[in-house]
C-alpha cells in the first residue's frame, strides 16, 4: 500500500482537485452554493472574489468587448498565482480535459502505441500560433475565438450542466490523442497550455533531478507528457525550468531512484543558466 500510495500519490490529489472542483461549479450552479459560481472562463469565489481566465479576458479585449473591473482583478488574480506557483499547473491540476488525455496516453502506451510511433510528426510550437491566431481571429471576427469553439469549455459546460454534445468534444480529443498524435491536443494545440506556459516560466514550484541517484532508467520520460522538459536526465544536477511542464509530479512518481522531486526555485544556479542557453 505505501508503494502504491508513493507511486500515484500526485495522480490521486490531481484527480481530487479536478473532480471536487467540478463538484464545486455543479453545486454552484445548481444549488445556489456560493462557495464557487459560475465556470473556469469566469468565476466567484464566496460570492465575492472574482475569477476569471486571462487568456479569455485577452480575447475579449482583441475582440472589442467591454472589459469590466472585475473581469481584470479576476484575471490578474489567476495570473498572479499561476505564476507564483509555475508550470502549467492549470492544465494537470485543474483542466477536465486532462482526466482525458491521461487516459488516452496511458491507453497509449499500453498498447504499445508509442513504439510504433517513434518520431512525432507535429511541433509543439503549434500551440503558440493557435494562440496568436486565436486572438487574431477574435480582433477580426469580434468574438472570443477560442472560447466559441474550445473542448476545454464545452467539456466544462457539459459537465456541470449536462453532458449532450460534451460527449463528442471529449470522444474526439480521447481518440485524437490515442490514435493520431501523441499527447496532441495538450502538448501540441491548445492554446491556454501555451498560455500557461508563458507565464509559469517565472514559477516558484519545480522539479529538480540529482544526476547522482539517476539510474537512467527513462521511466519518468515515458510517463511524462511534455518529456522535452527533462533534457537533463541522466546528465546533469539542474532544475525544470521549462513553463511546458506541468508540474504534474508523474516524473517524482515513478521515478524510483528518488533522483527527481519537487524544490522551490533556485534563483541563482549557473548550471541552469548555461544549460538553458545552449
Amino acid at each position: 500500500m505505501t508503494k502504491l500510495w508513493a507511486n500515484y500519490r500526485f495522480l490521486i490529489a490531481r484527480r481530487i482537485v479536478q473532480i471536487g472542483l467540478m463538484l464545486l461549479y455543479v453545486a454552484g450552479n445548481y444549488w445556489g452554493w456560493s462557495f464557487l459560481q459560475g465556470n473556469l472562463s469566469s468565476s466567484v469565489l464566496l460570492g465575492v472574489v472574482p475569477l476569471s481566465d486571462p487568456f479569455a479576458a485577452l480575447q475579449m479585449f482583441a475582440a472589442g468587448a467591454v472589459i469590466t473591473t472585475n473581469l481584470i482583478v479576476g484575471a490578474l488574480i489567476i495570473t498572479v498565482a499561476y505564476g507564483l506557483v509555475g508550470g502549467r499547473v492549470f492544465c494537470s491540476w485543474v483542466c477536465p480535459v486532462n482526466i482525458i488525455t491521461d487516459a488516452a496516453n496511458y491507453l497509449r502506451r499500453k498498447l504499445e502505441f508509442n513504439q510504433i510511433q517513434k518520431k512525432q510528426p507535429a511541433s509543439r510550437s503549434i500551440r503558440y500560433w493557435v494562440l496568436g491566431l486565436s486572438l487574431v481571429l477574435s480582433y477580426i471576427l469580434g468574438v472570443t475565438a477560442f472560447e466559441f469553439i474550445s473542448p476545454i469549455s464545452i467539456t466544462h459546460r457539459a459537465i456541470i450542466f449536462g453532458l449532450g454534445l460534451g460527449w463528442t468534444a471529449m470522444l474526439v480529443i480521447f481518440l485524437f490523442d490515442l490514435f493520431i498524435l501523441k499527447n496532441g491536443w495538450c502538448g501540441h494545440i491548445c492554446p491556454l497550455g501555451g498560455f500557461y506556459g508563458t507565464i509559469g516560466k517565472v514559477g516558484l514550484i519545480r522539479v529538480d533531478h540529482d544526476e547522482e541517484k539517476c539510474t537512467a532508467c527513462m521511466k519518468c520520460k515515458e510517463v511524462c507528457p511534455e518529456s522535452q522538459v527533462l533534457f537533463m536526465v541522466s546528465k546533469s544536477s539542474i532544475q525544470v525550468l521549462d513553463g511546458a511542464c506541468t508540474n504534474c509530479g508523474r516524473c517524482v512518481e515513478v521515478c524510483d531512484d528518488d533522483a527527481l522531486n519537487f524544490s522551490i526555485r533556485k534563483l541563482a544556479n549557473k548550471e541552469i543558466k548555461n544549460e538553458n542557453d545552449k
